[in-house]
């Protein structure tokens, strides 16, 4: 056993670890950064995420003329995540967010060196309506990775005189306690099985969620929405839970809104998986059809990605398999078709501005060829009947009937021959409406029928639901100290990030507005080093 000593421990080396470290160690603190991962997986999910913030209030809205307010903002936020207003902690971060995005996120990054992509998206509408009233979603130019390695570099200068010591492939699995004060932890190298005793007297959680384990996603999972027989994981299998519950049941810490999750409705395998399980989340295609096992459109209301994720999971998760199928054809995959994250975004990640403005423009046919060539749950075929069949023989059935599949496509695209006055189809109002927005109009077709001559050969890409984030947490205030029943801070414990559920215990209530994770990582640990320096 060997023992060291710090003014702050952080546990967790994600990107809201490194903000807490950093924020401490220039403000003259000695910190020790316990990580799980490796030194080359520094910096968690978010070196492999796409890097999408909502923000609010920012110089490029106000350039694109859109008048956003924290009010505006706020009103979005309580609206669509259905957050109950006798909750005082997640509303009080929501509105902290909203005021502060600005300031704390964009322009603390901005100083820092990182840079946005002149475009702001229009993310989660909402189905009727009731999400984000206008658009909000920044891109970081270099994908998230190019944030986690600007940050990484940071703290690397921030760190005079030794005064940061990283532990990479150690686990947390006990905290220790004096006078009713966390004082420090026990860490475990999980190589060697060698204690280290951690002695200081602030404790930072920046863990993660419990999304990377599948028995706690299933245990948490609320029994009143259905729940698909499997699922990939789209997080990481080292964000358990465990020192969630650890320390509710040690410190009697408050442990809330665990039941609630932001995953993906459609994911696949990832072709060379970092871990069992592992998949990738696509950002399903607004034109495509969305099908069930048999190849039959799903409804009676079309599934149709950018307005409700949380609602497309729930359906999804309804049907009677644990996947679906996106049924398109080349013209839409080429403009529409695209994998969430850093690794399928090479364009953005590496800086390559004219590759990425051209295949923007005249289509991303290398991802097309990439996926067909790594991915089995990506079909093409030049037919319908062929494709039927290509189906079945993914899936070792017959559930896909050609003739079922071929009058599927024929009634969407009979649409188009009653002419644009008389067609009645909830996907078309829907596309119409994105594609109003010029940043959504440039990844989104014009509506057309899917046998339009020309526009093939079809593609069927078999997805299923695919776990993310974690929204609930430990409970803690605008200093992001951890509180227990009575309300009162825990002595010496911060958490931040995912595990405090981005603050309050669960900001988001039940639905995100999408892109909040990252902002929501910095903000609580700002907070968080903000209130220790002050000597919270």
């Amino acid at each position: 056993m060997t023992t060291r000593q710090a003014d702050v421990l952080v546990i967790g080396g994600g990107i809201a670890g490194i903000v807490a470290a950093l924020e401490l160690l220039r403000g003259g603190q000695r910190v020790i950064l316990v990580d799980r991962d490796t030194r080359e997986r520094f910096g968690g999910l978010a070196r492999w995420a796409f890097g999408g913030m909502a923000l609010v209030g920012t110089p490029l809205q106000a350039r694109l003329k859109i008048a956003d307010t924290p009010e505006r903002a706020l009103a979005d936020w309580l609206r669509f995540g259905e957050l109950d207003p006798g909750e005082r902690w997640p509303v009080a971060w929501a509105r902290h967010y909203a005021e502060r995005s600005r300031a704390d996120v964009h322009d603390w990054l901005v100083a820092a060196g990182v840079r946005f992509m002149p475009a702001v998206n229009w993310v989660e509408r909402g189905r009727h309506g009731d999400g984000n009233s206008l658009p909000r979603y920044h891109i970081v130019w270099g994908t998230s990775l190019a944030l986690t390695t600007t940050l990484i570099d940071a703290l690397a200068q921030a760190d005079r005189g030794g005064r940061l010591e990283r532990l990479h492939g150690h686990r947390v699995d006990t905290l220790e306690l004096h006078d009713r004060r966390v004082c420090g932890a026990w860490a475990c190298d999980e190589a060697s099985g060698a204690r280290t005793y951690i002695d200081a007297p602030v404790v930072v959680l920046a863990s993660g969620g419990i999304n990377g384990s599948h028995d706690q996603v299933r245990a948490n999972w609320p029994r009143a929405r259905p729940q698909p027989a499997r699922m990939l994981n789209g997080a990481s299998p080292l964000a358990d839970g465990v020192l969630h519950h650890w320390a509710a049941k040690a410190l009697a810490a408050r442990l809330t809104h665990v039941g609630e999750m932001w995953n993906y409705a459609a994911g696949i395998e990832h072709p060379y998986p970092h871990f069992p399980g592992h998949g990738l989340s696509l950002i399903p295609c607004k034109s495509a059809l969305w099908l069930d096992h048999r190849g039959r459109r799903i409804g009676p209301e079309p599934l149709v990605t950018g307005f409700d994720t949380h609602w497309l999971c729930q359906r999804v998760a309804q049907q009677a398999q644990p996947w679906t199928w996106q049924l398109m054809n080349r013209r839409i995959a080429l403009r529409e078709f695209a994998i969430s994250g850093a690794e399928h975004n090479a364009r953005i990640r590496d800086r390559q501005w004219l590759h990425f403005l051209a295949e923007t423009l005249f289509g991303n046919a290398r991802l097309l060829r990439q996926m067909q060539r790594e991915s089995r749950q990506f079909l093409v075929a030049d037919t319908l009947a062929e494709l039927a069949a290509r189906m079945n023989e993914l899936t070792a059935s017959l559930d896909v009937d050609a003739q079922q599949l071929q009058a599927t496509v024929d009634a969407f695209d009979a649409n188009f021959a009653r002419g644009a006055r008389l067609e009645n189809d909830a996907q078309l109002r829907l596309i119409r409406h994105a594609r109003q927005w010029g940043a959504d109009r440039l990844r989104t077709c014009k509506p057309a029928p899917l046998q339009r001559r020309g526009a093939g050969p079809y593609i069927a890409v078999q997805v299923q639901l695919i776990t993310r984030k974690s929204l609930g947490g430990l409970c803690t205030d605008l200093g992001s100290r951890v509180l227990d029943a009575s309300d009162t801070p825990i002595a010496g414990l911060y958490c931040v990030g995912e595990a405090a559920g981005f603050g309050g215990g669960g900001a988001c209530g039940k639905r995100s507005l999408e892109g909040t994770f990252l902002p929501g990582c910095i903000l609580t640990a700002r907070a968080a080093a903000r209130s220790i320096l002050a000597g919270g």
